[in-house]
């Protein structure tokens, strides 16, 4: 007799930005540009604050929920910056990362064959999760509409198994956000079906242009919104795990019980860092997006020096370039780059198959670096163009 695995997870693959990722070994000269992941240190008095917790011994379990001082201060902080309120005794939770957040949710509202729709190309991890709950994912795709999910292609994807709908604005790849004028017509039409809306707004404090708005702020969804957030792309604290989820009180409930028996607590020492970081530290985002408005701008300019399609993002740390026009798949373009160009990215292709036809590159890395990758770049497009 042979013992047998859960089939969802035995069908479930390396993502593709992990693929090349895990490929830099073979090339040791090789620029990589493939993790979102920023490239500053986590604030001082924020790293300050989680070495005190662990020389105060205060390294055991808090409330599931998290310690009342960190949902206070989470519920103040949206208060504050979205003028959203939110009960910190009943619809907040500190999370191990955004990813649990996420997670969480969905092993609470999926049943077997629930469909979920997902604004694509989206990120990699998406999918996954919601495939190993049970549910169905289903794509609607923005490529051919600037990367920018409509109204009309929204209402047509929903069907009696539509359990929800995941946002991600800014968005990783893409770096397009939405603003509060395109995002009235999607309200108006969600606001029609009885489906949640779950939103990861990971990297609304790196907004470039304008101000970010929160489908949590339409008071036409909000009573069924889960709210997804954190504190790795904010404040460069990717690996103290550190997120939340709000939402209302009715299934926050319910979500709590899962998130319990799933992790317990988020990392006390990380959320005693986190009372830092919202409290006293609110400016480190802004530090950060002076220099990724640069890396922008000169990354932008380059790739359209370079003639390849491009939106120019409004937020987050990635640009998408189309690489339709070169007849090779994304993959096949991101290893030649690779491989022949010395420069590593992330194909497409690994967010969804909407995101064929494109190149992901993060640009959370030095300028330096960033321009060595592009002078790389271009001069290996330019063997491209004379083939």
């Amino acid at each position: 007799m042979s013992l047998t695995l859960n089939p969802r997870a035995e069908a479930l693959k390396i993502s593709g930005i992990r693929q090349f990722f895990n490929q830099l070994p073979n090339y040791p000269d090789a620029i990589n540009l493939t993790i979102g992941q920023p490239d500053f240190p986590t604030p001082e008095k924020v790293k300050e604050a989680g070495k005190a917790a662990i020389t105060a011994n205060l390294t055991g379990y808090s409330h599931n929920a998290g310690l009342v001082e960190l949902r206070q201060e989470i519920s103040a902080f949206f208060q504050d910056t979205y003028n959203l309120v939110y009960n910190p005794l009943t619809e907040i939770i500190a999370t191990n990362g955004a990813s649990e957040a996420l997670d969480a949710v969905f092993r609470t509202i999926l049943q077997e064959g629930d469909e979920v729709i997902l604004p694509a190309p989206c990120f990699a991890g998406y999918e996954p999760i919601i495939e190993l709950n049970g549910g169905k994912p289903v794509l609607l795709d923005t490529s051919d509409t600037g990367l920018v999910p409509t109204a009309e292609a929204i209402k047509a994807l929903i069907t009696n198994k539509t359990k929800a709908i995941l946002f991600n604005f800014p968005s990783n790849p893409t770096g397009v956000t939405l603003t509060k004028a395109q995002m009235e017509p999607l309200v108006e039409e969600l606001s029609k079906h009885e489906i949640f809306v779950v939103t990861d707004e990971i990297y609304s404090e790196n907004t470039f242009e304008g101000s970010h708005t929160s489908f949590a702020c339409f008071d036409a969804i909000k009573d069924r919104t889960f709210l997804v957030h954190g504190l790795s792309k904010s404040h460069s604290m990717t690996g103290w795990r550190m997120g939340f989820l709000l939402g209302p009180e009715q299934y926050v409930t319910q979500v709590l019980k899962v998130h319990m028996y799933n992790t317990v607590c988020a990392s006390v020492p990380s959320q005693y860092a986190a009372i830092e970081a919202l409290k006293n530290n609110r400016d480190a985002p802004e530090m950060m997006n002076r220099a990724y408005r640069e890396r922008c701008d000169f990354v932008y300019g380059k790739l359209t020096e370079m003639g390849l399609d491009v939106v120019k993002p409004a937020g987050a740390f990635y640009i998408f370039p189309s690489i339709t026009k070169y007849g090779m798949t994304s993959f096949e373009f991101a290893s030649a780059l690779l491989k022949e160009g010395g420069v590593a990215a992330v194909p497409g292709s690994a967010f969804t198959k909407a995101g064929e036809g494109f190149l992901r590159i993060s640009y959370a890395y030095s300028m330096p670096t960033l321009e060595r990758a592009m002078e790389r770049m271009a001069a290996w497009m330019e063997t491209l163009e004379k083939k």
